[in-house]
């Protein structure tokens, strides 16, 4: 009998799939590190008999890191880590994830991944494939013994299917995965170490153990102070307003809006406010009607859910992603990690909707829709990833609790959405004449809900109605004012703003947005203020404008958006791995240089900033910084500042 070893990617994910597979029919027991548990059941594989093990990681097996003697902050120059030599370690030592992997393999004939479908699951069937083929049974030339299985939801549809139709798992995707780890690691740990040493021990009051210097997590921290530059530069202009009050036909009080807006000369504000003196009554000129449509959303990928879970739920995007991936492994939604919009034409829209017709929160909008008819949804982008995340079966408050039930309900909801009616509703413009000065109102009708019924928060209220009006008619003016106010600055960057402004220039992925953003919270760069808004620290500020002083590059979303570009070349097979690392190495090794040679100027902002320690009384915590900048200063005072391009490296 063959035997067959799979591996999901987390343990409850390996339960649930083995449970799917073996229809309930298996047996289970703790593997050696207590962590990951081994479910067993006989089948068919291949036309064969076979006995199948479902097991999983916990993650990464590995992780890459330097060399042992590289990781001495003392002795190693941080512009050695551009050649350093690196290798890959235990992610997570204790769990002993190679030696546990390597001792289910034996005598297994098959192995099978069952790893989340994305480039970072990719990367990880490799680190699996690493970890057991010496202890598989060797297989004879030309035989494929290394399957992949492709799935975005955890159902008996789509896990039999899954194991239907096993692919080869795709060696590309992992090695873009490797490539941006070792970019990461090189780049990274170089600026951090240097900027880390040079600065610490300097300042008394400097609030942070680690100055990080991140390719992805910069430009994100670059963005929250850019518009904190633009908050402290705003200059603020005075304006008046003429501001008329009118009794409208059903007695409701409403102000209505300049035609000119605001001026900026009071003089003249109120030569406009004269002619409307003694005025008691303003007669309406024009009564414009127009049918108009609130489009129902796009099915929901992970950056749109990212962007709600903060602005609507107040949740970080971190913890949304992390109920996310546990509502799926659960089974009750699909992949959660997704760029794509559109359902794909097979997806059965219909049986899926038709498992939520029994809820008791929104089953009888759900029995119409199946009644009368769902919309076909709207056509969004197929990215090639996974569908849409999409609620797979039904739920209840009971079941699913607090954030997670939130989650859950918002999936839900917007999925019913997309196959309901766009909100219909009639705009009346109604142009009211005062002295000679034009003001109008608008008032919404609604005609059809649509899916406004569902995203209630979407919905137009009633209170925006408007009665009757024709043109000629009057109605009586309450008070006019003549308002000063003046232009008010953009407010601090939201959580939802910065997800928008990442997708837009390609800072991260889907799976790493919420990192960063995570990542400049807890390193003190930002602090998270009500609204969810992104407010930057002292040391977010000098750290930014410091970049910007010495090279701008270090900080724009330009110079890391070009390297994903270059690292989805890789993915598809398009260009040298090799190739793509050596010259993004080559760029940010003289970037390195020429910022070491010029970091006086950035510890000129640190100086205006912050205490020095003679200032505060403290003593050096660190000694030979400054023979380590003389060192690394001479090395480089001939440099010029390298202008970062990377061209389109494509294998032959």
């Amino acid at each position: 009998m063959k035997v067959v070893l799979m591996v999901a990617e987390k343990p409850s994910l390996a339960q649930s799939v083995a449970k799917i597979l073996s229809n309930g029919s298996m047996s289970s027991r703790k593997g050696l590190n207590n962590a990951c548990s081994i479910h067993e059941y006989t089948g068919t594989f291949k036309g064969q008999s076979a006995r199948f093990k479902m097991t999983s990681v916990c993650g990464h097996v590995f992780g890459l890191d330097f060399n042992a003697k590289f990781n001495n902050w003392d002795r190693v120059d941080p512009a050695d880590l551009f050649w350093a030599a690196v290798e890959k370690k235990e992610a997570t030592a204790k769990l002993r994830m190679p030696a546990f992997l390597s001792q289910e393999a034996r005598g297994a004939d098959y192995l099978v991944l069952w790893l989340d479908c994305d480039k970072e699951g990719e990367n990880i069937c490799f680190e699996v494939i690493d970890s057991v083929m010496a202890s598989m049974n060797k297989a004879q030339s030309g035989d494929q013994v290394v399957f992949r299985a492709r799935f975005s939801a955890i159902t008996d549809k789509d896990i039999k299917k899954a194991m239907a139709s096993l692919v080869a798992p795709n060696k590309n995707e992992s090695l873009s995965v490797d490539a941006r780890q070792e970019l990461d690691l090189r780049i990274g740990c170089a600026f951090t170490r240097f900027q880390t040493k040079f600065f610490q021990g300097k300042y008394g009051n400097l609030d942070s153990t680690l100055i990080s210097y991140g390719p992805c997590q910069t430009p994100t921290l670059g963005f929250c102070v850019n518009r904190h530059d633009q908050i402290e530069s705003f200059k603020p202009e005075t304006f008046w307003v003429i501001q008329p009050q009118i009794c409208l036909p059903n007695g409701k009080l409403v102000v209505i809006d300049w035609e000119r807006v605001r001026v900026f000369d009071k003089e003249v504000a109120q030569l406009f406010l004269n002619t409307m003196h003694g005025i008691s009554k303003a007669t309406v000129t024009a009564v414009g009607k127009k049918e108009k449509r609130k489009e129902r959303p796009l099915a929901l990928n992970t950056v749109e859910l990212m962007r709600v879970a903060s602005a609507s739920l107040g949740m970080s995007p971190q913890s949304a992603m992390v109920i996310a991936e546990r509502l799926y492994t659960q089974g009750y939604i699909s992949y959660p990690r997704t760029e794509t919009t559109s359902y794909p034409e097979n997806f059965d829209l219909i049986g899926t909707l038709r498992q939520h017709s029994s809820s008791s929160s929104w089953g009888s909008l759900v029995r119409d829709l199946l009644r009368d008819g769902m919309q076909k949804p709207r056509k969004g982008t197929d990215v090639g990833d996974h569908p849409p995340i999409t609620p797979m079966r039904t739920a209840s408050e009971m079941e699913l609790r607090g954030d997670d039930w939130r989650i859950y309900e918002y999936i839900t909801l917007h999925f019913i959405a997309t196959l309901s009616k766009d909100c219909c509703y009639l705009q009346t413009t109604v142009s009211f004449d005062i002295g000679g000065e034009t003001f109008s109102l608008v008032g919404k009708e609604v005609l059809d809900p649509g899916y406004t019924q569902l995203m209630t928060w979407q919905a137009i209220p009633a209170e925006e109605s408007m009665p009757q009006m024709n043109k000629g008619d009057t109605c009586p003016i309450k008070e006019v004012k003549l308002l000063e106010r003046q232009t008010s600055p953009p407010d601090y960057l939201t959580e939802s703003e910065l997800i928008t402004l990442m997708e837009k220039h390609g800072i991260g992925t889907d799976a790493s947005i919420p990192v960063h953003i995570n990542n400049i919270s807890v390193r003190n760069y930002v602090t998270v203020a009500s609204g969810r808004r992104l407010i930057p620290t002292p040391l977010g500020i000098v750290l930014v404008h410091g970049y910007q002083k010495i090279d701008a590059e270090l900080v724009l979303p330009r110079m890391r958006s070009a390297v994903e570009e270059q690292l989805n070349l890789i993915a598809h097979g398009h260009a040298e791995y090799q190739a793509v690392l050596q010259h993004a190495l080559d760029i940010f090794k003289l970037k390195f240089a020429y910022f070491v040679q010029r970091i006086i100027g950035m510890d000129e902002l640190f100086e205006v900033t912050f205490s020095s320690l003679a200032d505060s009384g403290k003593a050096l915590s660190r000694q030979g910084l400054c023979s380590l900048f003389n060192k690394v200063k001479h090395q480089t005072m001939k440099k010029k500042n390298p202008v970062f391009h990377l061209d389109v490296i494509k294998s032959a």
